[in-house]
């Protein structure tokens, strides 16, 4: 039960940074590349607090580290650059459709065999997802930008296949963002008028990302990896757009309709199904 609890609330703080993203890019208080700029330096700068005042001494390297750091530079960047001119929905089901995809091919090369009960329910789950985020019929898509959002989902993927391999999931962390930080903020100071809008309700909300649902939820997140198989972690991550929609309903107005709660539903047993023992 606590193990189920801590993937809970990690995945709800991958929500969170989905609902803030929005309300600061989508509605043009930050730009897309400030936005991932400041994450993860607030994050990088929490962490590394967290680390000194528990007086343990900040340490760079590990296991995983490379494929880490890359992994959340992908990501970061990857999903902020596509929000700006993705449909969310569309955006959302390229983003976790890759994860999946991602941690379960890296599962399968690691020589893990997911049983058939859990091949069903990724099945299902995604079939619920799609039906969840699908836009509809003539919806325009930024190619450009559905391939930053496809780079994202196997940037995520490969970050979370890297966390398995973690012993300490608040060193890592700390390691990926202090590591990922500089160059986020080089690449977004390179780019004319990536700070333009720059709105102090727009920063604000790219530092609670990066301090709270991304640093502190990240950590939490490499505390989990370990502790379940790698086709699991992928299964679990298709609640987020769930628990986003939900987000969004009552911090942002958007109010899902019938056939988006039931196709939540959907996505919610495909996760319950693929994790049942027997």
């Amino acid at each position: 039960m606590r193990l189920f609890l801590l993937i809970a609330l990690t995945m709800t703080s991958f929500a969170a940074n989905s609902v803030l993203n929005r309300a600061a890019v989508g509605a043009g208080e930050l730009g897309a590349m400030a936005f991932g700029a400041v994450r993860l330096g607030a994050g990088a700068c929490v962490l590394l607090a967290l680390v000194l005042l528990l007086r343990r001494r900040p340490a760079l390297g590990g296991p995983g580290r490379v494929p880490g750091v890359a992994g959340l530079f992908v990501y970061i960047f990857g999903f902020s650059f596509a929000y700006q001119a993705l449909d969310a929905g569309l955006g959302a089901l390229i983003l976790f459709g890759c994860v999946q995809i991602t941690m379960f091919a890296g599962a399968l090369v690691q020589g893990e065999r997911p049983p058939a009960l859990r091949w069903a329910g990724a099945a299902v789950a995604l079939c619920g997802l799609a039906w969840l985020l699908w836009p509809g019929a003539g919806v325009s898509v930024s190619l450009p930008h559905a391939f930053a959002m496809v780079a994202a989902g196997a940037g995520w993927g490969v970050y979370s296949l890297a966390g398995r391999a973690s012993t300490d999931p608040l060193a890592a962390t700390m390691a990926n963002f202090l590591l990922a930080a500089p160059a986020g903020l080089v690449l977004a100071g390179a780019l004319p008028g990536a700070f333009e809008p720059a709105t102090p309700l727009g920063l604000g909300l790219a530092v609670v990302s990066g301090a709270v649902a991304s640093g502190m939820g990240y950590a939490l997140w490499y505390s989990v990896l370990p502790r379940i198989p790698g086709t699991v972690a992928a299964i679990a991550q298709l609640t987020v757009p769930v628990i986003a929609m939900a987000g969004g309903a009552v911090l942002l107005g958007e109010v899902p309709g019938a056939d988006a709660l039931l196709a939540g539903a959907v996505v919610l047993g495909g996760v319950g199904l693929s994790v049942l023992r027997r």
